[in-house]
């Protein structure tokens, strides 16, 4: 959508979906290796679409009126952005200030984190399945019935079906979603031609056989300063956001805790990624995957060697676009009916970690009524304005200070770990109210002795990448 709104056709979208596709690849496989080391994918941010509208939306481009030029000189823009973003993460993260802001996390701020974390895209999920109710439910209904309700008929020494559900029912609902498209069906209807079709999406003739992206393929990055502010902001939220699932992704793949020094780590690497994808053009920034950590709790596969292998089927099916446009064609229902799970799984693993937390107190329950009441209304506020008028409901004089506000607060996590944080810090509270005598342990790398198995960097790169 971005892309068509920049002036691009077909053929610069494939180009696109392939750099990003390309670069999620490499950038999973470094936050693995070099990261955190933890079995979480590296893909594009949903916090960096705010900007990147911005920018689209910017009067300055409004003087190109041929749409190839049009697009490029977008995408300069947006390059040209994520490139000083992507040095203020680096910063963030290799100079170990993200520690220092991480480090005051408790069991009790976590939960907000990383609860809203998942449910923060809850648009992503039966809103997007709805506008397409008959592939994307029965997508659903086949997710739940192949991994809860056939395992205990189904007799075998290894788990087959709830390991396996997405890769037995997708296909089944995709090869219904390219008969219905075959025959018709959705011929008669606007909203499902373009939703429930198969062949909607342009991919598979605009895509390339072979096509390797590479630095500046759309020209010199351009920079504006409020574009640059809001990117800025925009990567702080990521990195927020990127927290809360590599919380919940060791709490799936039964490491330990993050210690602070690993996260600050890890959120380094993703401004490496973010830098990467503005020189070659990604359209976003890079932030932790929610949809694999979900995918991650639903499968229980929590090996990093297994992501890595994932990773290198994206560089292979962005290679040879003709291969990657064939699984692109996907409806999106579908995808939507995945992320209904998987989200929900995310949003469990925060909610685990209340055990660690006196329920019982007054203070416990305040806090977590008060960040969960703010985290759901606040962004709700903020996103109702820019659906109706494309527009921060700020009125100052300063569009790019709009966005910058708008940025953070439409984010849900942000919003209610911010509002926990705050009130769990600066309140009293009696004896380990907030788990925070069971969390200390793990904020300083080796204090556990199982840290080094999990957080460990290979080839003896821990002395020139010390824990802080």
């Amino acid at each position: 959508m971005t892309v068509s709104q920049m002036g691009g056709d077909n053929a610069e979208k494939a180009r696109v979906i392939q750099t990003l596709l390309f670069l999620t690849g490499f950038n999973t496989l470094m936050q693995t290796m070099f990261g955190t080391r933890l079995p979480s994918v590296v893909s594009g941010s949903h916090a960096f679409l705010i900007p990147v509208y911005s920018i689209i939306h910017a009067k300055r481009y409004n003087t190109y009126q041929e749409p190839h030029e049009r697009f490029a000189q977008t995408m300069r823009g947006i390059q040209g952005a994520l490139v000083i973003a992507s040095a203020f993460q680096m910063i963030l993260g290799f100079l170990g200030l993200w520690r220092n802001i991480v480090k005051y996390l408790s069991p009790l701020s976590v939960v907000p984190l990383v609860t809203f974390t998942g449910l923060g895209l809850y648009s992503l999920a039966f809103p997007m399945m709805g506008k397409c109710d008959g592939i994307g439910l029965a997508e659903l209904v086949l997710m739940v019935l192949i991994s809860q309700y056939l395992p205990p008929y189904i007799t075998s020494k290894r788990p087959i079906c709830d390991r396996f559900a997405v890769l037995f029912s997708v296909p089944i609902a995709w090869t219904c979603a390219g008969i219905l498209t075959w025959s018709g069906a959705y011929n008669k209807s606007t909203e499902t031609f373009n939703t429930c079709r198969t062949d909607s999406s342009g991919l598979i003739n605009g895509a390339p056989w072979i096509y390797v992206p590479y630095p500046f393929q759309w020209g010199t990055p351009t920079f504006d300063v409020g574009d640059v502010m809001v990117m800025i902001f925009a990567s702080f939220v990521s990195s927020i956001e990127s927290t809360g699932s590599f919380l919940a992704t060791a709490r799936y793949g039964s490491a330990t805790p993050v210690p602070p020094s690993i996260l600050s780590r890890g959120i380094g690497w993703l401004g490496l990624g973010t830098f990467l994808g503005g020189l070659c053009g990604s359209v976003t920034g890079f932030s932790a995957s929610i949809e694999n950590c979900g995918a991650l709790a639903f499968t229980r596969v929590g090996s990093r060697h297994v992501i890595q292998i994932s990773a290198a089927f994206m560089i292979f099916f962005s290679v040879f676009g003709k291969f990657g446009a064939i699984f692109a064609s996907i409806p999106l229902p579908i995808a939507a009916a995945l992320y209904c799970i998987f989200f929900g799984c995310v949003s469990s693993a925060g909610l685990c970690h209340l055990q660690f937390c006196n329920l019982n107190s007054f203070r416990t329950k305040f806090i977590l009524g008060l960040s969960f009441s703010l985290g759901l209304s606040i962004p709700q506020f903020f996103r109702e304005h820019w659906v109706t008028s494309n527009h921060s409901p700020l009125h100052t004089h300063s569009r790019w200070f709009d966005n910058m506000v708008s940025v953070v607060l439409m984010s849900h996590a942000s919003v209610a770990v911010t509002i926990a944080m705050i009130l769990d810090c600066t309140l009293g509270r009696a004896n380990n109210e907030n788990g925070k005598d069971w969390w200390e342990k793990f904020a300083m790398y080796g204090k556990d002795v199982r840290t080094d198995e999990f957080y460990k960097l290979p080839w003896k790169l821990n002395k020139f990448f010390p824990a802080f």
